[in-house]
């Protein structure tokens, strides 16, 4: 995954995967942060809105990739979504310089009753948000602290990650 298009499509569409109480945006410990994880790279989730503390065992190998914040709906939605948006992501308190992706064409598909699309098959819209593409950190234990708003919307999710040989 190099372009923003391919990197949002695969996030949302792995957001939009599990139904709820199993999805990984709703999870409140990281329990479900393994759950359909696709190969080479390793997704963070954020939240609905609101704060949790998740714990995570991540393969050494994978690159993490987190939204601060993101949306998917129209080109205007996301012009305005973008207007307001801002954030931080820190690994191991230094931090991470983040990816600024306006409107892109994006894929998602969702699961029965997903919280993401609440559709089953696949949705096409236009994506956009505040990206961090955090290289493999080295075995071992490892924070990851998300922090973003966009207008009324706001976010707080920390993460030990323990990556694993």
């Amino acid at each position: 995954m190099r372009n923003s298009g391919e990197v949002q499509s695969a996030w949302w569409s792995w957001a939009a995967s599990a139904p709820p109480k199993q999805n990984p945006v709703e999870d409140a410990t990281g329990a479900r942060c393994a759950v359909g994880q696709p190969s080479g790279v390793w997704f963070l989730a954020g939240t609905f809105g609101g704060s949790v503390k998740r714990r995570c065992s991540v393969p050494h190998d994978r690159t993490l990739v987190a939204p601060v914040v993101n949306l998917h709906g129209s080109k205007e939605d996301c012009a305005a979504f973008m207007r307001t948006a801002a954030g931080t992501v820190k690994l191991d308190g230094k931090e991470v310089p983040l990816k600024r992706w306006a409107a892109t064409p994006i894929t998602i598909t969702g699961s029965v009753g997903n919280p993401v699309t609440s559709v089953e098959g696949p949705v096409k819209e236009h994506g956009c948000g505040l990206w961090a593409m955090i290289p493999p950190p080295s075995p071992g234990p490892h924070t990851v602290g998300i922090r973003g708003s966009s207008g009324n919307f706001r976010l707080a999710v920390d993460y030990e990650l323990t990556m694993t040989n």
